[in-house]
């Protein structure tokens, strides 16, 4: 080993162009790429998850990307355990490039991870249903009476942190926050890291998402949705809720128009880009914001 590991993250939100720089910095350092994403670890869903084609894999060693059955729910605590077998057989001196637009990984990666148990859809479901027609002030005063230290955390009664919470002190008789206190040290926290978050304007990249979902219904998503059906999965699993999926699945069954099905996977690209880029904001605030060139902004 010549010097302490290195590893290069590099996020950003959807259509970003986070692969392909990924790729050009394999290519000119020799490094591995490390999926850094959510959705692109299910197999099966390699056009309508915007996953690497075989060509750039072909160019560079990937992992990661594809390794999962769309049957499974592959949680933050798997996945960082995955990273941790690939560190434990990659060469010390060779670096690793995190890529990826799923924040909590690349936050569990630096900072640690509190591996919270799996939580059953039905109790999931079942507060969801509790919290729907609540106001802010309202999921805050319940949020209070289980989890007053998680209450207290938030600055916002975001629904899904409050949902999750809620779930996880009713399935397991702990609060999130308890689990949290458990945290364990992020895996990479003492390497050399060098940090990126891909920044393009917002109508270059409401331009990228509309013009890629398109050419996904011509080029394989359509396919591989209705493999995905083949399977009879338990629709709430998150493979099945990919983005895509249930707009493909809807054109495909009738309910939808062709158009109606791309518009509407589209909108639901430009919410989760929106998402993305508001944890980025307020998570990765000090990260270098890159635009589509690689400029620094």
């Amino acid at each position: 080993m010549t010097g302490q590991r290195r590893a290069v993250l590099i996020a950003g939100p959807t259509a970003s162009g986070k692969s392909a720089l990924a790729l050009e910095r394999a290519r000119a350092s020799g490094g591995l790429i490390v999926n850094t994403d959510a959705m692109q670890v299910y197999d099966i869903l390699r056009v309508v998850t915007a996953r690497p084609s075989a060509a750039d894999e072909a160019l560079a060693e990937h992992a990661l990307y594809g390794t999962v059955s769309p049957a499974t729910r592959f949680s933050t605590g798997e996945w960082l355990r995955a990273v941790q077998a690939i560190i434990d057989k990659t060469d010390p001196d060779r670096e690793l490039i995190f890529v990826g637009g799923t924040g909590l990984y690349f936050d569990a990666l630096v900072n640690g991870f509190a591996d919270v148990p799996e939580i059953s859809p039905e109790i999931l479901q079942s507060v969801q249903l509790e919290l729907e027609l609540s106001s802010e002030a309202q999921r805050m005063a319940l949020l209070e009476q289980e989890d007053a230290e998680t209450a207290r955390r938030l600055k916002v009664a975001d629904p899904q942190r409050v949902i999750r919470a809620l779930a996880v002190k009713r399935q397991t008789g702990r609060t999130l926050s308890s689990f949290q206190g458990d945290q364990q040290p992020g895996p990479i926290r003492d390497w050399t890291i060098e940090r990126m978050v891909l920044w393009p304007d917002r109508d270059i990249l409401r331009d990228r998402i509309a013009q890629r979902f398109a050419g996904m219904f011509e080029n394989g998503a359509v396919e591989e949705v209705e493999a995905l059906l083949g399977q009879k999965l338990d629709p709430s699993l998150p493979a099945m809720k990919a983005i895509g999926v249930p707009e493909i699945r809807d054109w495909l069954s009738g309910q939808l128009e062709r158009e109606e099905a791309i518009d509407l996977a589209t909108i639901a690209t430009h919410q989760y880009a929106k998402r993305q880029r508001t944890w980025f904001r307020n998570r990765m605030g000090d990260w270098p914001r890159l635009g589509l060139a690689g400029a620094q902004l």
